[in-house]
């Protein structure tokens, strides 16, 4: 099954790289990022843990509190969001990360097209991870991800969220899968370092568009952003679709 190819954007607010150097003093808001989209990933303000956008709505996973909604008033230093895949289903059992990894590029209309990621079902594992909330000065991502905090969830209902990027774009986003996952019981989530499918139903579709929107505060305009902490990216993101 080749995902069908949309005419709607990914929108994405800044770039991984000013993360990776601690340049990340501004956001876009809630608000704003719901009316580009229902479905998405991003971080909290200050790093402060992961977000979720799932049906219209946005959860932020935080180190000391399960998932909560937020409001159109907060912030997001960085967020992918489109319109849901609106695709043929396709099934995904017993599946580790590397087979998952698999499928949906198998499934891809081009590697040179992102492509919006979705499942939905149940995971026989998944480790995840939040971040705690930075204070200033605030430190490159790939030193708050030392702090992270890691749980296992083992035979748990819910969907994960994600996108899959071309090689070309990384250090502008993560390249590969980029996943987040969030329970059915909205009790647990974060970003996904691994996972094992037990019986899910996954729903892929490409995105011929890409808008970048990029941040305007002081530290961000003074700070020249270079590919020369790329080699990071797969530490921090725990090498997913590598």
């Amino acid at each position: 099954m080749s995902a069908p190819i949309s005419h709607t954007p990914v929108t994405q607010f800044a770039v991984l790289d000013a993360l990776l150097v601690g340049a990340y003093e501004s956001g876009i808001g809630v608000g704003e990022v719901r009316a580009l989209g229902d479905f998405g990933i991003g971080c909290v303000d200050h790093l402060g843990g992961e977000v979720i956008v799932l049906d219209g709505e946005v959860f932020e996973c935080t180190v000391d509190a399960p998932p909560e909604r937020m409001t159109d008033e907060q912030i997001l230093p960085f967020v992918d969001v489109c319109p849901g895949p609106d695709a043929s289903v396709e099934a995904v059992r017993d599946a580790d990360l590397a087979a998952l990894t698999a499928q949906v590029e198998a499934g891809l209309a081009s590697r040179n097209l992102f492509h919006a990621v979705r499942l939905d079902g149940e995971f026989a594992s998944v480790r995840g991870r939040v971040t705690p909330r930075q204070r200033h000065q605030f430190r490159p991502l790939a030193d708050v991800t030392r702090s992270q905090i890691e749980t296992v969830l083992e035979g748990v209902r819910g969907t994960v969220v994600g996108f899959w990027a071309p090689a070309i774009y990384q250090g502008i986003t993560v390249a590969g899968l980029h996943m987040h996952f969030l329970a059915e019981d909205r009790r647990s989530g974060g970003h996904v370092l691994d996972v094992t499918v037990a019986d899910a139903e996954l729903r892929l579709s490409a995105h011929a568009r890409f808008d970048l929107r990029l941040p305007t505060d002081p530290v961000f305009l003074s700070t020249e952003l270079t590919h020369g902490e790329d080699h990071r990216i797969a530490v921090v993101e725990g090498g997913i679709g590598r």
